[in-house]
């Protein structure tokens, strides 16, 4: 019997009106709810799920082993929690009541990650019912906690390491590079976070009566800020480049050729132009290059009217984009010998490393990577291309190290689905196409792997 694509799309609405925000305390029971859909999911698909417990919000766990001990296994890796919703008042349509609006799925975790998870968990299902086999043994994960940095999931993967070995990991947590066009990740940056402080004085001080006598703490981060990048758009802490493993010029020539429509690039950002380092592309400024990024600076009084201080503090959140084999921690050390050689004397600095994440590059060979490009070329109808991804999903290397295997990122998703913004959404007819394709991509595997 051929799928019910209606039916497929009330499964999925069930999943997305749960509202699993890891991050609400007030949350926490439904999103104990969301894991248990998910494994009640997986029992019905053939995948005998558990619920197991962390310090935190659950793992949904499934497992099929019929492959035999001496077949590959394959670990697929999705989470179940969702951003806050808000601003409320920006959604066209209730978050957790999710509508469908010229042909796309709108709902909070429509892309990011429940709706993309859904394509894994029925796809095992169909392949199950029609055929009671895989040709790999297959694990599924699906976490609560990735919106809110992953903290226990590390942990829970050391606990059960010998479970979750397995020989490559399966990702849908993207978007594809447009409309018709699919594509396979070939490169994540990488993540390096900081808050900076400066402290001139004990408090705020009158600018009459100290000013031009103390430091300003404003004054002097905004210099410091200043010496982060060179007049090329080079990011000017020594030793920054000493790592980053360049392109080649067969790479750069591809992605030179990509259907790249920059000026709505820009439009859609509501940028003027192209900004960044000097010699270098828009695309490959956002997969190859690292950089170095002001998020948000804070200092003195910015209410309304006249307050004529000498701020005593400032700060300023500050954020590194890594490529291969930049390491967070050495991005870290050089930013910090950095501030301290070109802060003044008559300062104190403090620097915090708040988040940290390695970049990540993909192996392009084996039957795993080759699988899905046979699926998405044979789902979609064309080539898919290789990109890469300017943003960080600093799990998938740590995935790699403790499961000892290589990852494969494939989404479903598409430009601009708003992910962790009011109106998210996600193609309605990807829901379909998207379930064909990881189908396909069993039976690529089974011809590959004979």
């Amino acid at each position: 019997m051929a799928p019910d694509p209606d039916a497929r799309i009330r499964e999925l609405f069930e999943f997305l009106r749960i509202p699993s925000i890891s991050v609400r305390s007030e949350h926490t029971e439904d999103t104990r709810r969301a894991a248990e859909w998910v494994v009640g999911a997986l029992d019905r698909a053939g995948l005998g799920g558990s619920l197991v417990e962390t310090e935190g919000h659950p793992v949904a766990l499934g497992e099929w082993r019929g492959a035999g001990k001496d077949a590959p296994t394959l670990l697929i890796y999705g989470h179940y929690d969702v951003q806050p919703p808000e601003p409320i008042e920006l959604w066209t349509s209730p978050p957790f009541d999710p509508t469908i609006r010229d042909s796309r799925i709108y709902a909070r975790g429509a892309a990011d990650n429940k709706g993309q998870l859904f394509l894994h968990l029925k796809a095992l299902e169909e392949v199950l019912s029609a055929r009671a086999t895989l040709p790999v043994n297959v694990v599924v994960l699906a976490e609560g906690e990735e919106e809110i940095a992953s903290p226990n999931l590390l942990p829970f993967l050391e606990r059960h390491r010998d479970r979750l070995n397995a020989d490559a990991v399966l990702i849908s947590d993207s978007a594809m590079f447009g409309p018709g066009l699919p594509c396979l990740l070939q490169s994540l940056r990488g993540l390096a976070y900081f808050e900076v402080r400066v402290r001139g004085t004990s408090q705020d001080l009158h600018s009459g009566s100290y000013g031009g006598a103390v430091a300003n703490a404003a004054t002097t981060l905004a210099r410091m800020v200043a010496t982060l990048h060179d007049d090329r758009g080079r990011v000017a802490v020594p030793g920054f480049y000493d790592r980053v493993l360049d392109w080649d010029g067969d790479v750069r020539d591809r992605v030179r050729e990509l259907p790249f429509r920059e000026t709505a690039f820009f439009e859609e950002a509501g940028a003027l132009g192209p900004s960044g380092e000097v010699g270098y592309s828009t695309l490959e400024r956002l997969w190859s290059r690292p950089t170095c990024e002001v998020n948000g600076l804070l200092s003195g009084y910015t209410g309304e009217g006249a307050k004529t201080v000498i701020p005593a503090t400032a700060m300023a959140k500050v954020s590194c984009r890594l490529v291969p084999d930049q390491d967070p921690s050495e991005v870290g050390r050089l930013l910090r010998a950095h501030l301290d050689r070109v802060a003044p004397a008559d300062v104190h600095v403090e620097l915090d490393e708040l988040a940290g994440g390695r970049p990540w590059r993909a192996d392009l060979e084996g039957p795993f990577f080759e699988a899905a490009r046979r699926a998405l070329r044979s789902g979609f109808g064309v080539e898919p291309i290789l990109v890469g991804e300017g943003a960080s999903i600093p799990i998938v290397t740590e995935l790699e190290r403790l499961v000892g295997a290589r990852a494969v990122l494939m989404g479903f998703a598409l430009p601009g689905a708003n992910m962790h913004a009011p109106d998210e959404w996600f193609p309605e007819a990807h829901v379909g196409l998207g379930i064909k394709t990881l189908v396909r991509y069993y039976e690529e595997l089974e011809r590959l792997l004979a």
